[in-house]
């Protein structure tokens, strides 16, 4: 038979109740004692450890720097039983001037760049010391004004908070993910926070728009421009959440854009890597030329040359603020362990009072600390006067009583501790002079106790106190703003076709669908190379920075920016490389122009319409349906409209009928059939049937071409007449030899 478990003396819990437990017990940890700072220094354990470790070790800001790998040893060791690593990017963090507002951490070696913030030298090869900006945390710290706790072993006792005199958590401003919390406060300008600060101890009921009279918003130690608007500055200010957009600042220098500053960190290798990407892509051809110029000097100098002085410069840099991390967001979460101890969410003058009621207690603490000092001591300088009053009798007992200590207390009316300094006393000390140095060391310190003491109970003279300190250390170490505070709209992406310069091109289409972008409106589209098998298919003449539309058989309309396209010295590239048309459709025509520029669209069956080429526009690979083509049927290569002029339509059929009639007599359409050009009996498309073959705009005074497979035929405006009729006729036929039409072109008078 098995025994069973004896559980007696064992403590049962339910697993349910000991995981809410547990999960618990580390949320609370991480919320407080690792990721949210306290609202007293604004430091989080590790920093505050830190701080602490290297005070101990005596690297105040005038001496010696020890390497950092000590300090860390000390840190880990003593007080924070976590990795050495971890600890030391803490500490590495707090010695970036570029991290740090206000940094706390004097480094000597390499300790990172802008570029590389994570690109610091192991703790064994650098050196480290406090900033002078540290004193402002630890120089009250052995005068009675915190509350100390055991380290993690016991052996030692560790400050739970360090007695700042300053705001620092608004000062450097803080970041962190806890469970369920997180925690992004921005930096700021220790002048105007204590600005604020004292206007608020004269007026603790000061609102939000009172405050930022002195604090005009955060203050980042990248510099840069904080651009938001004053509505989200006060907004953040009253809710204590947000978000902020920086931009980075540029001047202009010999034709050169020369970028001088970059939003909070933000990285120059980060933006160079990002502009050079576009410029790659091809879509950023206004710019020619990128490099970095940064030194000790200047640690942010990046310089974009434009592609010529007729760029805008101002519109480039807005599309670069858009399109790239010189313009970013910060995230404004202030969510802060109180004195309380109890995380929550702060606005501007809840914290600042919250911080300023630490600060008075803290005071309080210091002063009392003194008095009691003080005290003690003019307890003692009572006593000690007593016997040198008395000088020969003290000795006397002292001589003759085995246990002179009580006697003494009992003759002469004294404390343990008076009569103990007594029997401490040197008998150089025994000199008449002494009497007189210990009168006048209580009449010193007796004036001094009385200062305390009103102090301590005069709520009017602790205020000026606080203020008085506070104004000294601004003067200590406060210094100019560095983010100039800019209103401006978020910065906008350029249109694709606005970085393009505009220059004429010619889009030239051959026959088995490759296309190319030849420079000027000059070209002869038959004098260029095409591949075996293949010949010139459609041309149309535009500008760079304009799309290039093509229509395939099914009367599918695809967009491609004229400027991606190759250059015409090669044979182009298919365009079924970069677009997907439906399988067994062929590209059959081109056309290129401003959004607003007509074409002539018809189909094989003899029907067709006007369309605006902003109604054909798409990006989608797989085009966009215009024109309805009938089943077996095919489109035929378009034509422009030539704007503000009296136009004639040509239209041609596969036996050499020509119609031409009025342009007004063919509706505009932005999709679908559109109107019989010419009149074609086919019922069904079947080889060697009349099908339409190609059409034309003419305007007033412009000629009609018509080419065959070996010659081109010239019909002026005035000779015209012969086949000119209405929509939808038959057309009259062409001289016999002219009959096989391969294409229509139009050519000025």
């Amino acid at each position: 038979m098995q025994n069973e478990l004896n559980l007696e003396g064992v403590e049962q819990q339910a697993l349910r109740e000991y995981t809410e437990k547990a999960y618990l017990n580390y949320s609370m940890y991480v919320i407080l004692d690792r990721a949210l700072p306290q609202i007293g220094d604004g430091l989080k354990p590790v920093q505050r450890r830190i701080v602490y470790a290297m005070s101990e070790l005596g690297l105040a800001a005038g001496s010696k720097p020890k390497k950092s790998a000590r300090t860390v040893g000390d840190v880990i060791g003593k007080f924070h039983p976590h990795g050495d690593s971890a600890c030391y990017e803490a500490m590495v963090l707090m010695a970036q001037e570029f991290s740090y507002r206000y940094a706390l951490v004097d480094g000597h070696g390499n300790w990172g760049s802008t570029d590389d913030p994570k690109s610091f030298a192991a703790m064994r090869y650098t050196e480290s010391r406090l900033k002078p900006y540290a004193k402002s945390l630890l120089a009250e710290l052995g005068q009675g004004t915190v509350d100390w706790a055991p380290n993690f072993d016991g052996t030692m006792d560790e400050p739970v908070v360090l007695p700042a005199r300053l705001p620092n958590l608004l000062l450097n401003g803080t970041a962190g993910i806890a469970v369920g919390l997180s925690t992004d406060v921005p930096p700021h300008n220790l002048r105007e926070v204590v600005s604020a600060c004292v206007h608020l101890i004269d007026k603790p009921k000061a609102t939000v728009a009172q405050l930022m009279k002195h604090i005009k918003g955060p203050d980042f130690p990248t510099s840069g421009e904080l651009i938001s608007s004053r509505e989200d500055l006060v907004n953040i200010y009253k809710t204590g959440n947000g978000t902020l957009r920086l931009r980075a600042t540029y001047k202009e220098e010999n034709g050169d854009i020369v970028i001088t500053a970059l939003p909070y960190q933000i990285a120059g290798s980060k933006i160079l890597e990002q502009i050079a990407a576009q410029m790659r892509n091809k879509k950023l051809p206004l710019v020619e030329d990128l490099r970095d110029e940064s030194d000790h000097e200047d640690p942010i100098r990046l310089v974009i040359t434009p592609k010529s002085k007729k760029v805008d410069v101002e519109q480039l840099m807005s599309h670069l603020f858009a399109t790239t991390s010189l313009e970013r967001t910060v995230r404004v979460n202030m969510n802060i362990v109180a004195l309380d101890g109890r995380p929550r969410a702060f606005d501007l003058p809840s914290l600042l009072t919250e911080w300023l009621k630490f600060r008075r207690e803290t005071v309080k603490r210091r002063l009392q600390h003194r008095l009691q000092i003080l005290l003690d001591r003019l307890h003692i300088l009572d006593g000690l006067l007593i016997a040198y009053l008395n000088i020969d009798e003290v000795i006397k007992i002292i001589r003759k009583e085995e246990k002179p200590k009580p006697v003494l207390m009992k003759r002469f009316s004294l404390s343990d501790l008076q009569a103990e300094a007594i029997l401490n006393l040197r008998l150089r000390n025994l000199a008449k002079l002494e009497e007189i140095k210990i009168r006048g060391e209580q009449d010193e310190l007796s004036e001094e106790r009385d200062g305390l003491e009103k102090t301590l109970k005069s709520a009017a003279r602790m205020k000026t106190l606080i203020k008085k300190e506070l104004l000294e250390d601004a003067e200590s170490y406060g210094d100019e703003r560095r983010t100039t505070i800019v209103a401006r709209e978020a910065a906008k992406a350029m249109d694709e076709t606005q970085l393009v310069a505009s220059e004429p091109v010619t889009i030239v289409l051959s026959q088995r669908g490759w296309a190319r972008a030849a420079k000027g409106h000059e070209l002869d589209p038959f004098s260029l190379s095409y591949k075996s098998g293949d010949g010139f298919l459609a041309a149309a003449r535009g500008r760079s920075n304009q799309l290039a539309m093509f229509i395939d058989s099914t009367g599918r309309v695809y967009s491609i920016s004229a400027h991606t396209l190759p250059s015409a010295r090669g044979q182009g590239e298919p365009l079924s490389g970069r677009l997907n048309p439906p399988d067994g459709a062929e590209f059959c025509g081109a056309m290129i122009g401003d959004p607003d520029t007509k074409w002539l669209l018809a189909s094989d069956a003899g029907h067709g319409f006007v369309a605006t080429l902003e109604d054909l526009v798409t990006r989608n690979k797989a085009g966009k349906a215009v024109l309805r083509v009938p089943a077996g049927g095919r489109a035929v290569v378009p034509s422009p409209v030539p704007q503000d002029a009296e136009c004639l339509i040509a239209a041609v059929s596969s036996i050499g009928r020509l119609l031409m009639f009025e342009m007004e007599d063919l509706p505009e359409l932005a999709k679908g059939k559109g109107n019989k050009l010419l009149n074609i009996p086919n019922k069904k498309y079947q080889a060697g049937e009349e099908k339409l073959v190609a059409v034309a705009v003419v305007p007033e005074l412009g000629n009609l071409q018509i080419h065959t497979a070996s010659r081109t035929m010239t019909l002026k405006w005035n000779d015209v007449d012969d086949y000119y009729g209405e929509r939808a006729l038959r057309g009259s036929l062409l001289p016999q030899g002219w009959r096989k039409v391969e294409r229509l072109s139009v050519t000025a008078d």
